[in-house]
Parts: C-alpha cells; sequence; structure tokens
C-alpha cells in the first residue's frame, strides 16, 4: 500500500545503459548510433532518468556533454552496470565476444601504447580500437572518470579500484638535430638552455610538471619556450631548427638527424603503466589487451 504521496519511477537499465554510452561516446548521436537505437530514444531514456534523479545529469554544449556533479555520481554508477552486463554477454556468448566489439584506449604515452594496439590487433583484427592522445592531467582524469577502457599513462597515481601493470621504463632526454652544438655531447644540463627554444609538450603534461619542479628546484630560470600538442610535431620542429624539445627517450621511431641526450638534473627513470579500472579487467576485451601488452 501507498502513502498517499506517490512514489519515485525507479530508473531502469535502458536509462543507464543509454546514460552510459552518451557520456562515453560524447554525444546523443554517437551514443545511438553505439547502441542501434534511435537518437530519439536515447533523448527519451535521459529525460526519465533525469526525471526520477531530480536533476540534470548532462549539459550540452558544443564540445558535446559535460557532466553535472550529480551526473558524475550517477555515471560511476551507470558505467559499473554497463561493465558487469559486458562480463555477463562475454561469459555467455565465449569466443565469439572477441569476432566483434570496441575498445577505447588513451594515453599520454604515445609508442607504448601504439606497439600494444598493433600485438592486438594482430590477434584480434575484428575489434574497433579507439586510441586518443592526451596530456598527462587528461588522461588521469579520464581513466578516474571512466571515461575510458584502458590507460598508458607515465607517472600514473595508484588508486584503489585501479589495476596498475607495468610496460616501460625510460629517462627525460634532449632532443636536437644532430649537427646541433649540443649533439656532440653525452649530457646536458638545463643551465646550457637558457639561451636554446626549449620545445615541450602541451599544458599539463607530465614533462611541463616535471621540468617546473626540477627547475624550482635547481634555481633554473628558462625563458624561450614554445609547446606543442604531440610529439611527432615536437620533432618536426625539432628538424625545422625551431629549437630544442624536452621529451622521454625513444618516443618516436622517427629518428633520422636527431640526437638524444641526458639530462643531468633529470635523471630519474619514468614508468609508464597500463591502467584500467579493476571491474573492467574481468571483461575479455581488456583482459587481452593486457596480454598483448605483457608478452
Amino acid at each position: 500500500m501507498g502513502d498517499g504521496k506517490g512514489s519515485a519511477v525507479r530508473p531502469n537499465h535502458h536509462q543507464f545503459e543509454a546514460f552510459a554510452y552518451v557520456v562515453r561516446e560524447g554525444s546523443f548521436s554517437a551514443a545511438a548510433a553505439r547502441l542501434a537505437v534511435t537518437q530519439s530514444t536515447i533523448t527519451q531514456h535521459i529525460a526519465k532518468l533525469e526525471k526520477s534523479v531530480g536533476t540534470m545529469l548532462l549539459v550540452r554544449g558544443r564540445d558535446g556533454v559535460e557532466l553535472t556533479p550529480t551526473g558524475q555520481d550517477f555515471y560511476d554508477l551507470a558505467d559499473r552496470m554497463v561493465a558487469l552486463d559486458a562480463e555477463v554477454s562475454e561469459r555467455l556468448e565465449g569466443f565469439n565476444a572477441m569476432q566483434e566489439g570496441r575498445l577505447n584506449v588513451i594515453g599520454n604515452a604515445p609508442q607504448p601504447a601504439l606497439r600494444i594496439i598493433a600485438r592486438f590487433r594482430q590477434r584480434y583484427p575484428d575489434i574497433r580500437v579507439d586510441f586518443g592522445l592526451h596530456d598527462w592531467t587528461t588522461a588521469t582524469s579520464m581513466i578516474r572518470s571512466r571515461l575510458a577502457d584502458v590507460g598508458l599513462i607515465t607517472d600514473a597515481p595508484e588508486h584503489e579500484t585501479w589495476e596498475r601493470v607495468h610496460i616501460e621504463r625510460s629517462h627525460y632526454v634532449l632532443y636536437c638535430p644532430a649537427d646541433h652544438r649540443l649533439a656532440r655531447h653525452d649530457e646536458v644540463s638545463l643551465k646550457d638552455l637558457q639561451h636554446e627554444t626549449l620545445i615541450v609538450p602541451e599544458k599539463g603534461s607530465l614533462t611541463q610538471r616535471l621540468l617546473a619542479r626540477t627547475c624550482k628546484n635547481h634555481d633554473i630560470t628558462l625563458t624561450r619556450m614554445v609547446t606543442m600538442t604531440t610529439f611527432p610535431l615536437m620533432c618536426e620542429a625539432v628538424l625545422q631548427g625551431i629549437g630544442v624539445a624536452l621529451f622521454l627517450r625513444n618516443s618516436s621511431l622517427i629518428q633520422d638527424n636527431i640526437a638524444q641526450i641526458a639530462v643531468s638534473e633529470m635523471p630519474d627513470p619514468q614508468d609508464t603503466y597500463l591502467i584500467a579500472t579493476k571491474d573492467r579487467t574481468r571483461l575479455k576485451l581488456v583482459a587481452e589487451f593486457i596480454n598483448a601488452a605483457v608478452v
């Protein structure tokens, strides 16, 4: 018997699923395509879910959708439910689960990510792999917010809900043209770069964070700096004579006419990890991706 005040309608599985995929895919239309339903169906599911919750969960913007604070809380629950649903489907379908599917991989370390993706694709050519390269801050945030299945992150923080698999270790080096005055040295100091233009990754990167800390600790001021979005672009800029670049050793297969020199103030190794939430590592897709990473 009711109390005369009525009761809220509980959200159903389809509403949570629609909500999770709108967030993961970035738009209502992309979620509809992924779930093979109409966009109006997705819109109705979200509207009913927001009505049940009693507040907005999503804000539509020019660049896609953004979560409200309440939306973030509900997204964590919705994505866990979708992961569990995927695990059940994989158990029921067996090997067929690996004949089709999709994996969202992100990273701030391009080379290890691309190597693992190549090995995974050789084993499972029918699986669609989406890869996005982001700065350290964004990549870490995306894993924390469950916006990707797997992350390849250098200096990844530890978290109680994450699995963290060590992939490789590297050091920071200075990249410069092979005929540059510094190219003949085995090691350089950041002090040697005070009159050079230094190319670094964009704001939010691990490189910028560590460089700022190192300069502060050694009382070094570098004023001629240029930021660029990707390491291949940084390499091209070095070859074009724009400046010298700071990045991890062997970050690209493009090494012709470029010297890599150790930096005396930055001797500590940097470890790259494969990161995934523990519930997603139970999914066969993610588990097989991890297997491709550790061979």
